[in-house]
């Protein structure tokens, strides 16, 4: 199963930062990309480069039709949204469906019609939350935690410790 998420609403001005860090969960989590609907060369190239660096398949694009993104997706498309079904209750059915995910994660009001177009409105909770926790969130109910331990073949590799930071290159 491989998870692409869609940034749908990106404020350039405001939202770069959160977006970057949508990618970053995205890549870190299991997603095999993002697609942003509003274009932002700095968000693609910071994300590219982290992917330079540190590894993984992951993968950056622009469309700014996100309703033809949603309409051509040929898995299960997942919006994720505080007024959506609880995931707890939702995502046993989506990992059994054995189809690549498409999840959809606003940044500013996402239009009504996005909740028509997709097959699950999922809430991590039913309060006000970052967008990047409840992604987060999302995939590793996903992935059932597994995605924590993949291995990025990168340029850079984080050696744990329990105490200081230690990266090396490969």
């Amino acid at each position: 199963m491989r998870v692409t998420v869609l940034r749908l609403g990106h404020r350039v001005e405001r939202d770069k930062r959160v977006t970057t860090h949508v990618g970053l969960v995205a890549r870190a989590f299991g997603a095999s990309g993002m697609v942003l609907t509003t274009p932002d060369e700095k968000v693609v190239e910071s994300i590219r480069r982290v992917v330079a660096s540190w590894g993984g398949d992951f993968s950056v694009k622009v469309e700014p039709e996100w309703r033809r993104v949603i309409r051509e997706w040929r898995g299960t498309k997942v919006h994720l949204t505080m007024y959506g079904e609880h995931v707890d209750e939702r995502i046993d059915e989506i990992r059994a469906a054995g189809r690549d995910v498409l999840v959809v994660v606003g940044a500013e009001k996402v239009p009504a019609e996005v909740f028509q177009l997709v097959d699950y409105n999922i809430a991590i909770g039913h309060q006000p939350h970052s967008e990047v926790a409840a992604l987060a969130v999302f995939l590793d109910r996903l992935f059932q935690g597994e995605e924590l331990h993949r291995e990025f073949k990168g340029r850079l590799r984080v050696v744990p410790s329990p105490r200081g930071k230690r990266v090396v290159e490969s």
